[in-house]
């Protein structure tokens, strides 16, 4: 088993130093406007006037602050500092507070809705900049957008997040974090990404408000969020928690089973780590139902009609390979394992573009490349193929 995951660790920092991490040094820095380019197609063309997204500079500074922290090395230190100083300067609203969903190409406004999903990625990107570098403007800025969140966000009445507000916070029409969501209060999506911004920041500053909002995201998981019927999450409610989810998400599932487990140990409350250890299998049977026999994971299905969706997205893959490796880790299963490390070559021979760097989107239903959709772009950024590198370096570089 060692020498499995000796060549899991071996090839994860591979990835990440000689594919993902030189794509992003080299080809996405906005030299002439500052930041970082808005978009890479997928062939490859840099469009310098495309939009800057705040989830994209906000995953560049949670990916190269934390690859600062495992490595050491200037040149992540020097990238993730320029997307922090970006962010604080260009994304930050010093007026009404939170952050702005998009830029010009120029660094001007271009949308200013409140997108909470946005704002907890700007948590996770600023609280793992201060992990790495101890920088006290990073975690105030930090704590800054928790408490818009929590002033803005949480509906104390019926619990959770609402999803998002106009530029000085009033109701907004379009909620819809994309245009494949439904228009609803309150999604798993959302939820889950403060989880795990919430998670990230309770690391670094041990405050009462932040740890009780934090159990609370735990439980509306456990209770609100995960269909005790089939173990699968439900994506999309209305004010009162009422279901009005049409697919299941096959990568939202796995990527929750070990997040959730995560906050759960950051937390530390043995009742709250027993609930959730003793789910975790349970959510992760779930999410194997679209484990293919090849060795991915497809993207969705539809509840009623049962059609999938079976694009093997780069995320999804990523995120399947973490969680199967959580579950062997902590429940000592070793299908898990075996699972993670064929969905980790599946990876290696189907996703990475070893040419020009980075992954591929994904890989069609029939096989080919899928070139149409971003290299880098509003979400596809470096965030879930680098945490896969990362995790599998902290969860085994010990052994």
């Amino acid at each position: 088993m060692q020498s499995n995951t000796a060549r899991l660790l071996k090839e994860a920092e591979q990835i990440f130093t000689e594919n993902i991490s030189p794509f992003w040094l080299s080809k996405m820095v906005d030299n002439e406007h500052g930041g970082f380019y808005g978009r890479i197609t997928g062939e490859g063309e840099i469009i310098p006037d495309a939009p800057k997204g705040a989830v994209l500079n906000a995953r560049i500074l949670w990916t190269f602050a934390a690859a600062y922290r495992i490595f050491g090395k200037k040149s992540y230190l020097i990238t993730a500092r320029r997307a922090k100083d970006y962010l604080l300067k260009y994304f930050y609203d010093n007026t009404d507070g939170g952050i702005y969903w998009m830029l010009d190409y120029t660094g001007k406004p271009l949308e200013t809705k409140k997108q909470i999903y946005a704002l907890g990625f700007a948590i996770y990107g600023l609280s793992e900049y201060y992990r790495a570098t101890s920088d006290n403007e990073a975690l105030e800025c930090a704590k800054a957008i928790f408490f818009d969140i929590e002033k803005y966000s949480f509906d104390k009445q019926g619990n959770g997040y609402l999803e998002a507000f106009t530029e000085n916070w009033q109701p907004i029409a379009d909620m819809r974090l994309s245009e494949k969501d439904e228009n609803v209060e309150k999604t798993m999506n959302t939820h889950l990404h403060i989880l795990e911004s919430y998670t990230n920041l309770y690391r670094v500053w041990k405050n009462e408000q932040l740890k009780h909002q934090l159990q609370n995201l735990i439980e509306l998981f456990l209770d609100k969020i995960i269909n005790r019927d089939n173990y699968h999450l439900n994506l999309f409610f209305d004010m009162n928690w009422t279901d009005k989810s049409e697919i299941i998400s096959y990568g939202h599932d796995i990527e929750a089973s070990w997040l959730l487990y995560e906050a759960a140990q950051v937390l530390g409350d043995e009742k709250i780590q027993n609930r959730v250890k003793e789910l975790v299998p349970h959510i992760i049977r779930a999410s194997l139902e679209g484990f293919q026999p090849d060795n991915n994971m497809i993207y969705e299905k539809e509840k009623n009609s049962g059609d999938e969706d079976r694009d093997r997205h780069w995320w999804v893959q990523a995120e399947t390979v973490v969680g199967l490796l959580n579950h062997y880790q902590y429940y000592n299963d070793i299908s898990s394992l075996d699972k993670a490390i064929a969905c980790f070559d599946y990876i290696k021979d189907n996703l990475l573009d070893k040419q020009n760097g980075e992954w591929f989107w994904s890989i069609r239903s029939d096989g080919t490349v899928n070139r149409r959709d971003d290299k880098a772009g509003i979400w596809k950024c470096p965030y879930h193929n680098s945490r896969m590198c990362f995790e599998i370096m902290e969860r085994f570089g010990q052994e």
